[in-house]
């Protein structure tokens, strides 16, 4: 069956807006004059790939993933569009509740569903390839809180929300700006959306995630995309990824399906993601789960393509354990690990992109626990050839926090992932023969040419680590490592300057989000 495969339309370059473009030249002087901000390019693995599941295991999951679509069915709660394009298209509905015939949802995914897609940044140099054998890293998501060493636990405000869009655009190994890295409480329900786009577009220039909690926030998105990038490139290119959330299990409410067909319809990305925490909202073990993670990924991921065929969309899983005596989520424990691997499995059988992972933890503060839990999410995200990781960096209290400290922490393991996703360099100098025979037996390697010429990029070097002697480490304060993170993302966001952007399509972005604002009161919900 033949696949929709990039075209020269997903490379071609975005306009320069929906407006007119003024002060143009100004600001090409600018940017040669300032100071480039040092950025990874995204990850194209090197390395294999580690698989838990044989192919008895894979075609066993999937069977029973079409059992539970043939037998128990998905709820669709809310939406009538969608009760009907699943109609349309065969399946059984009763309700609320669609049942589908074995193999129907798999059939429409494949037939039209890219493998892969480049999401478009308004800095072309940021664009990022979702698929294939790319990882691409973006910030944390969702947190109503934020955590320093300064301040302790508090609210988040917008502040934050530009704090962190700052962080990411200043940090090399993340590649993606993300979406809500941050709840900015202080701001109206119904309107803060606005400005946690704006931010993402002004104060960085890698590519974002948009609004999801209203189909009518998405479409503010979209329209925003739109003049940022110009209409006819946004019909045409993915310049948006969002994260829309299965409600687990088996459900799909009305919210998610609404957002989810305003950016199908928009030809922008959407990250079909069942929330998990396993033995509540899924059995408690992991080929269980792993069957109804499927299940909902088909019904959801088949939905953008009912709405429009070949809109981008990437199987998404979001995979805890709870504790079984509290049911409280627990991070960094192997069975979620074991899941994640497989469903990657299952996505590339399926053939669209995947999503899972990052830096989890339920740690309250940057310590071991909370060092050792985002490792051992990390690490296996890596391994399983995640496409698209959210929650990279920041992530605390079982995602309840955004933390200042815990974000550079984690942008400082998402190199060394960068590094380990390279693979083992074969070239002539990787092979370093001729500082072999320099060196020969019994001498050391400290002086030789190869090392001087290599010295500087020879082995990661980390911001947060400290490889001193005791006695130097003592001399300059005995800092942990929380403590000196504290100071590197105060001189990050101390160093950080805003990436030009054109000032004709500021003003409008300005006056769009003036408009909506002043149209309707403020709200809570």
């Amino acid at each position: 069956m033949t696949r929709p495969q990039p075209t020269e339309a997903s490379a071609a370059e975005p306009p320069s807006g929906g407006r007119r473009a003024r002060g143009g030249a100004e600001a090409r002087r600018a940017a040669r004059t300032k100071p480039k901000i040092e950025q990874l390019p995204y990850i194209t693995r090197k390395i294999p790939l580690t698989e838990v599941l044989g192919e008895e295991g894979l075609e066993l999951i999937e069977r029973n993933a079409d059992t539970i679509l043939e037998e128990v069915g998905i709820e669709f709660r809310d939406d009538e569009e969608a009760l009907q394009l699943w109609k349309d298209a065969g399946a059984d509905v009763k309700g609320t509740r669609v049942r589908f015939p074995r193999g129907l949802p798999r059939s429409i995914i494949q037939k039209s569903a890219p493998r892969q897609y480049t999401q478009h940044a308004r800095n072309p140099e940021r664009n990022v390839v979702i698929g294939g054998n790319h990882t691409v890293f973006a910030p944390v998501y969702g947190p109503p809180f934020i955590r320093s060493l300064d301040e302790g636990r508090r609210y988040a405000t917008i502040e934050d929300f530009r704090n962190f869009v700052k962080l990411a655009y200043m940090s090399p190994a993340i590649h993606h700006s993300g979406g809500t890295v941050c709840e900015p409480v202080d701001l109206p329900v119904n309107k803060r959306h606005l400005d946690m786009v704006y931010s993402h577009i002004r104060y960085s220039d890698k590519p974002f995630m948009g609004s999801v909690t209203q189909p009518d926030r998405a479409a503010d998105t979209v329209e925003m995309a739109r003049i940022l990038f110009g209409a006819d490139f946004v019909e045409n290119n993915t310049v948006i990824t969002s994260l829309i959330n299965a409600n687990s299990p088996m459900v799909w409410d009305g919210t998610m399906l609404g957002a989810l067909k305003v950016y199908a319809r928009a030809n922008q990305a959407c990250i079909v993601t069942p929330f998990i925490l396993a033995g509540a909202m899924s059995p408690v073990t992991a080929a269980g789960t792993l069957a109804q993670v499927l299940a909902e990924v088909l019904a959801g991921a088949g939905t953008t393509q009912l709405v429009r065929p070949g809109a981008p969309v990437i199987f998404g899983v979001f995979a805890s354990s709870i504790s079984m005596q509290s049911g409280a989520p627990t991070f960094g424990t192997p069975e979620p690990a074991l899941v994640s691997l497989a469903a990657a499995q299952l996505a590339r059988r399926l053939g669209i992109p995947f999503r899972t992972g990052g830096s989890l933890c339920a740690s309250k503060i940057p310590d071991a626990q909370a060092a050792y839990e985002s490792a051992q999410t990390l690490l296996p995200t890596v391994q399983a050839g995640t496409n698209f990781v959210l929650h990279g960096a920041g992530w605390l209290e079982g995602g309840l926090a955004s933390g200042y400290e815990k974000f550079v922490m984690d942008t400082d393991q998402l190199g060394m992932m960068q590094v380990l996703a390279g693979g083992i360099d074969l070239s002539e100098n990787g092979q370093a023969l001729d500082a072999i025979r320099e060196v020969g037996p019994g001498s050391h390697y400290l002086g030789c040419s190869h090392t001087q010429a290599n010295f500087e990029t020879a082995f990661y070097r980390s911001k947060i680590a400290d490889n001193n002697s005791f006695e130097q480490w003592e001399a300059e304060g005995a800092l942990d490592a929380a403590q000196r993170a504290n100071k590197l993302w105060k001189r990050m966001l101390a160093d950080y300057e805003a990436p030009e952007i054109d000032p004709g399509v500021d003003e409008a972005l300005q006056e769009f989000i003036a408009k909506k604002k002043a149209a309707v009161p403020d709200s809570n919900v």
